[in-house]
């Protein structure tokens, strides 16, 4: 069973997951967060049976009570000897889009610019078949240069007036749902410059990056814990960001000299300077923050991997460019 980060999975007792993480294959369970379950009073339907969202929090309390053995840490895993069904966001495009005319113009539009129909997909509440009038919705691209081309195809679709623009009630309603610890001016400046998003009528879509399979190279260092050095603050400029829109979000940088590492807890004054290699962001927020070329503040946790490479991993943390 080989499920990457989009997909979802069905366990025995019908309790929907989303896959947060890139598997390959080796291991024997797998790294996601419940999203739905089976509830007589809630307010979805899947195959004639109803269902309820978990928010986060939720989640973790349910599986507390319910699967405590789900619980490793902060991860929740699902054996795969429970899994009945893993669904995926390319194979049910073509159901969702025969029955939604917003997903089919989507999809339409991004054939049209040359993406092939197997390098798209569906996720979200779509793909469970538990959407509502209101949900918004999450396409998928698969692989780096198909994303490069639907986020130009997404900017020259709303220059042209085929894909609407979000209105500032929209930006609004995603800013509150993200609450990032940036300002709503400066949230949707670097959120309008990203091309990631789009609009059909009254209903915004994300555009939602997934590594191809020929790209799954190096997923092992990405997941990996290093040795803990300290929180600080870094200021950096992008070498690489070919990975910047993946989960999490990957930029390749170059400390900027003189202004390398400032502490901010966990080892008191740093008694070497330190430069930073990469930057993990496991905020979708951040993710497309920066691009090659640009400036970049972030902080976080400093991690020393096995390697002697230093990252600063932002997980929880803001990150900012200039």
């Amino acid at each position: 069973m080989r499920v990457r980060i989009r997909d979802f999975v069905v366990t025995k007792e019908k309790w929907i997951f989303a896959v947060v993480c890139y598997e390959t294959g080796e291991a024997s369970d797998v790294k996601c967060l419940l999203r739905y379950i089976p509830d007589a009073e809630g307010d979805r339907t899947r195959a004639g049976e109803r269902f309820r969202k978990l928010d986060f929090a939720a989640s973790y309390e349910f599986l507390r009570r319910h699967r405590p053995e789900y619980l490793r840490g902060v991860f929740q895993v699902v054996p795969k000897d429970a899994i009945e069904e893993v669904l995926r966001p390319s194979s049910v495009l073509p159901a969702v889009a025969a029955r939604d005319e917003r997903v089919r113009k989507i999809a339409e539009i991004f054939s049209e610019g040359g993406i092939p129909a197997e390098k798209m997909g569906i996720t979200g509440s779509f793909l469970c078949g538990l959407q509502t009038a209101h949900s918004d919705i999450d396409f998928v691209i698969y692989g780096v240069e198909n994303f490069k081309k639907a986020r130009e195809i997404v900017k020259y679709a709303t220059e042209s007036g085929e894909l609407d623009e979000l209105s500032d009630e929209m930006w609004r309603r995603i800013y509150e749902k993200r609450r990032p610890s940036i300002s709503y001016d400066v949230f949707k400046a670097h959120e309008m410059r990203k091309w990631n998003r789009g609009c059909v009528g009254n209903t915004y879509f994300d555009v939602l990056f997934v590594r191809d399979w020929s790209e799954m190279g190096g997923i092992r260092d990405i997941y990996k814990r290093g040795e803990r050095v300290c929180r600080a603050r870094i200021s950096a400029i992008v070498r690489d960001a070919t990975y910047a829109f993946d989960s999490p979000a990957v930029y390749e940088v170059e400390t900027l000299k003189g202004r390398e590492l400032r502490a901010l807890s966990g080892c008191g004054e740093l008694k070497e300077i330190l430069s930073v290699e990469k930057i993990l962001s496991f905020t979708h927020t951040y993710a497309g923050q920066a691009f090659e070329g640009e400036i970049v503040e972030a902080q976080g946790v400093v991690e020393r991997t096995s390697d002697g490479e230093t990252e600063a991993d932002c997980r929880d943390n803001e990150g900012s460019t200039r």
